[in-house]
């Protein structure tokens, strides 16, 4: 048997008076997802245990079944692991966004979304001049900061606090002086570099600071094989996912076109995971842009991503025998731009049926699978 499972980053939301009441779900044109859903059976899914923030690492670990209680240590070592980074024990990595602050003020996670090509410069740049930390570039605005022999330190995602003063969410605890400290030196290398210089000629945001953020050491997870006896891989642009799935012993899939933001190529990305079928029982495909548009606060971003995400899933359906299970990882309401702790729908095709009829938060309510723990889902689909 093999299994599939199609996760749209962020899908879930909140129902929206300029959509008549719906959710971006109920309102985009899903034909695929609500097959998925009429043919099979739905519920609603429990992805962020209590205690934890809701953040994608938090999620996605638990849907593969890793609970975060045990294995989960902080993003930056995760998203280490995917860009090749070797930690030592006492290493602390950090997730390091480039991003834009005007007046003190957050303006933009993403410094306008910067290519890699110019992260990598201004990273370059940093790491000449800013030291007791290690700066190393990765995808876009996504990079990472290691302390060695590091202790760890509050922090705050720099997603949960667009539109306000950073000061109050500065790191604080054991590696907060290295940390602040790099992020005023960062402030001073960036403020006059030939890429910014460019960027604000052409129109487009700079990047004024780099944001070090959800700090941890390197985890110890069992294998995906140890842990179902199945062989798995991932798909993803996002360094993230992959990182979890290098310590889960999964094949990491590159797919040329997979950008992590709304010019992704969804369609290949259905491609390569019927591809990959061949040679493994499990695939584990994740589409980072509904989340991007809603964190943009991006109304018609967001429904063409989700409309975009449902031909990836039609896709599969024309190409697939098997159980292939749709679902986000958490919702990212529009109204807020960031990640809440709602459970998600879910939907399970190729292990019967319970009568719903299309795929959304409501619908899957209604579902046979009721409210599960993200912790049980791998387990009921490997059943």
């Amino acid at each position: 048997m093999k299994y599939l499972v199609l996760l749209g980053d962020g899908m879930a939301d909140e129902p929206l008076d300029e959509l008549g009441g719906k959710t971006p779900l109920e309102y985009a044109r899903t034909p695929h997802m609500d097959r998925v859903a009429r043919e099979g059976k739905c519920g609603l899914l429990s992805t962020v245990p209590p205690g934890f923030e809701a953040g994608s690492d938090i999620a996605n670990l638990s849907i593969l079944g890793y609970d975060p209680a045990r294995y989960y240590t902080g993003r930056g070592p995760l998203e280490a692991a995917s860009l090749g980074i070797r930690l030592e024990q006492e290493d602390v990595a950090y997730r390091c966004n480039l991003v834009t602050v005007e007046q003190g003020i957050m303006q933009d996670f993403t410094s306008g979304h910067i290519s890699s090509s110019e992260g990598r410069a201004l990273f370059a740049a940093l790491s000449a001049t800013i030291r007791g930390v290690s700066l190393y570039p990765g995808m876009s605005y996504r990079n990472l900061l290691v302390v060695s022999g590091g202790k760890g330190a509050v922090t705050t995602p720099p997603h949960d606090i667009v539109g306000q003063e950073i000061q109050p969410h500065l790191p604080t605890g054991p590696d907060a002086t290295l940390l602040r400290r790099a992020i005023e030196e960062s402030a001073r290398v960036l403020a006059d570099h030939p890429v910014n210089r460019d960027r604000i000629n052409a129109g487009k945001l700079p990047a004024t600071l780099v944001w070090p953020w959800s700090g941890g050491k390197k985890p110890l997870l069992p294998t995906f094989r140890e842990k179902y006896g199945r062989t798995g891989a991932m798909i993803s642009a996002v360094d993230l996912l992959k990182g979890i799935a290098t310590y889960a012993g999964m094949k990491v899939i590159t797919v040329p076109g997979a950008t992590g933001f709304l010019d992704t190529d969804y369609q290949a990305k259905a491609r390569y995971a019927l591809k990959v079928l061949q040679d493994v029982d499990f695939v584990y495909v994740h589409v980072e842009a509904p989340d991007e548009a809603a964190h943009m606060g991006n109304l018609e971003e967001k429904i063409r991503a989700i409309e975009a995400f449902d031909g990836v899933v039609g896709t599969v359906l024309a190409n697939f025998d098997g159980v292939l299970t749709v679902l986000p990882d958490h919702p990212t309401p529009l109204r807020i731009k960031t990640h809440t702790h709602d459970p998600v729908p879910f939907a399970v095709w190729g292990k019967g049926k319970d009568g719903c009829i299309a795929f959304s938060e409501r619908e899957a309510a209604r579902g046979s699978l009721g409210h599960m723990k993200a912790l049980d889902l791998l387990s009921y689909l490997f059943q």
